[in-house]
This record gives structure tokens, C-alpha cells and sequence, in this order.
């Protein structure tokens, strides 16, 4: 018989586990906290339970286990980039960044990404599978086991589309922030979307106050389309109007991600359409110099360029910033880690 994956039980649903097997209602608090606070890896590590519970424990439920493959340490900033393995042997990546408030983690959500963006390295080789909510609070607890040190906010802007994984997701919203567990508010937790817009819509109803980040990147439709396939299906029009529903129904105002590519999107036209676009809406923008990635062709402009994009947005009356370059000497752009080693790993 298939065991149960326990770390993916909210606290309610484990208490009722509990209680199926005949246990006091407290012997699944005991647990969620071994889980969830303390980042157990195994049942025996739960030393305030009996060894009978234990043992019944681990014939009945698994914690799924995620092992470190490689870690590295930028030499230029307070950031460190993790690869982890699943227990099925897929790869996914995770990024501390350390900040005057605190530790904040980026993590993956899905095995690969099935988006097909024209200038990320994550697509490459597509999508393998969803991640279960375990698995994304693993490599939170993961990285604070490793390093000793507290994470205080999290982005979910790793690997993967949160939101084509829906319902593993927005479980692990509910996890990450249960005050039996780790307890992250909800407004210190990013998630980036394409522009799924059911899911934002669906997003928008789930009463969380988590941030959400739209991956805008084209300053039209047609633009747009050419740098990311999931504009075919969800038209800019109908992205910004579930954009405006998240705000309306949350209060949350909206991100904006615009990975600037030299020559393609980054163009006095680009500054007009984005301010007519943006104008009047209660957004952000964060403009991103792209990361190279040697399968494409892209390339960020100069220094000077950004900065003259960003100035004469500030000028139209639109909120922006240059995102700071992050871990550019440990494969800095998303996926390039895990492509790295699964390449490396055919060959040999």
C-alpha cells in the first residue's frame, strides 16, 4: 500500500489522521511541529513519541526526502544557490539572498516549466512534474537547516508556473503560514505568474494576502506573444483585468516582472506603451536585466540603458525599479544550475 506524503497535511488534516489511528488529538500537534518547525527528515527523530506510535507511523505515512546535490556561495553578495534532488532523482533549484530584513528564499515549484519563455532557462527541457506542497516547504526548511539561519520571506519564482500547479500551491500558502508551523506572514510570501488568468481569477478569491507578481516582459500583445507562448491563450487585455480583480479583491497591489532585452523591449516606444498601459493603476514595476542564457539569443542592455529606462518611466508617474543583480557568479538565472548538472549528468 502507498504511503500517505504526511508533510502535505495541513495541521487540521493531521489531527484527524490521528485521531483515525487511535491517537490523542496533541500527538498530531507533536508531529506538525516536528514537521514543520524543526524540519524532521525522519519519524525517528520525533524522540517524544512513543516507539510503537513511531513505527506505526512510518508504515502508514512517508516524509517525502530531498537531498543536496550542490551548494554555492556567491562570491559577490550575501547569496547562495542550492540544487536539490527528489526522491524520483529530478532536480530543482532554490536561492538564499540575504537583506538588512531579513533572509528571503526563492523556490521552485515545479520539476522544469512547460511555459515555454523564449528567454528562460527553466523551459529548456520542459516540464517533468508538479511538486507537492511538502516539497516546496522542504526546501525552505531545507536551506535553514543547512545554513542555521531564519527565513523570513519567500518568493516563489524558482522553477516552474506556481499557478499551473494550483492546488499544490496555494496548499503550501496555507502551510508555510500556519502559526503551527513556521508562520511566514502571508505579505512577506511573492508569487510570479505568466498570466494564467482562471487561476489568478481562482487566486483572487482564496482570501490570502500574498503578493502577486505578473511576468509582463512585452509592453503589447504582440510583443508579448513573441517572448512568452502563453500569451496566445490569455490575451494581454484579459491579464491586466485579472490583474485589477486581484487588487479589487485583495487590496494587494500588483507587481510587474520586465526582463529587459537589449534591442527587443527596452526602446522609447516600450516606455510609452508600459506608462499607458500602467497608468492609474496601483502596480509596481521591476525592471530586470536579462540573465544570458547560452541556448538563447537574448542580451541585457548596458548599464547606462536600464537606467535611462528607469528614470523615464519615473518620469511618466510609473512606480519602478532596477531589480539588483543577484548571484550572477553562481549560475544566476533561473534553471541554469539544474540544467548545468542534468546535462553534465547525460554525458558522463
Amino acid at each position: 500500500m502507498e504511503r500517505k506524503d504526511i508533510a502535505s497535511l495541513k495541521f487540521e488534516e493531521l489531527i484527524q489522521e490521528m485521531e483515525v489511528l487511535g491517537e490523542k488529538a496533541y500527538r498530531g500537534k507533536q508531529v506538525y511541529a516536528w514537521l514543520h518547525e524543526k524540519g524532521a527528515d525522519s519519524f525517528e527523530e520525533m524522540t517524544n513519541l512513543s516507539k510503537a506510535l513511531r513505527e506505526k507511523l512510518s508504515s502508514e505515512y512517508e516524509i517525502v526526502r530531498m537531498e543536496t546535490v550542490e551548494r554555492q556561495i556567491s562570491k559577490k553578495d550575501p547569496t547562495e544557490k542550492f540544487l536539490f534532488e527528489l526522491s524520483d532523482g529530478n532536480q530543482i533549484e532554490s536561492v538564499l539572498m540575504r537583506y538588512r530584513y531579513g533572509n528571503s528564499v526563492c523556490i521552485s515549484s515545479q520539476a522544469g516549466c512547460r511555459m515555454g519563455c523564449r528567454f528562460c532557462a527553466s523551459t529548456i527541457d520542459g516540464l517533468n512534474r508538479n511538486l507537492t506542497a511538502s516539497e516546496m516547504l522542504r526546501q525552505v526548511y531545507q536551506i535553514q537547516r543547512i545554513t542555521g539561519e531564519r527565513v523570513s520571506n519567500i518568493v516563489v519564482m524558482g522553477t516552474g508556473e506556481p499557478l499551473d500547479n494550483y492546488d499544490n500551491f496555494v496548499r503550501f500558502i496555507h502551510m508555510i503560514s500556519d502559526e503551527h508551523g513556521l508562520h511566514i506572514s502571508q505579505r512577506n510570501i511573492t508569487a510570479s505568474t505568466c498570466g494564467i488568468v482562471p487561476n489568478m481569477r481562482r487566486l483572487a478569491k482564496e482570501g490570502l494576502q500574498i503578493t502577486l507578481a505578473l511576468s509582463l516582459h512585452g509592453s503589447n500583445q504582440e510583443k508579448r506573444r513573441r517572448l512568452m507562448p502563453v500569451a496566445n491563450k490569455y490575451s494581454l487585455e484579459d491579464v491586466m483585468e485579472a490583474c485589477d480583480y486581484y487588487f479589487l479583491k485583495t487590496g494587494r497591489r500588483v507587481t510587474f516582472e520586465y526582463s529587459l532585452l537589449s534591442d527587443v523591449n527596452d526602446s522609447n516606444s516600450d516606455i510609452k506603451e508600459l506608462t499607458e498601459l500602467l497608468k492609474g493603476r496601483n502596480c509596481h514595476i521591476n525592471l530586470i536585466p536579462v540573465n544570458p542564457v547560452k541556448e538563447r539569443d537574448f542580451k541585457k542592455p548596458d548599464s547606462k540603458k536600464a537606467v535611462e529606462f528607469e528614470n523615464k518611466l519615473e518620469k511618466n508617474g510609473i512606480n519602478v525599479t532596477i531589480r539588483r543583480e543577484r548571484g550572477s557568479d553562481i549560475d544566476g538565472a533561473c534553471g541554469q544550475l539544474r540544467r548545468r548538472y542534468a546535462v553534465s549528468k547525460r554525458e558522463n
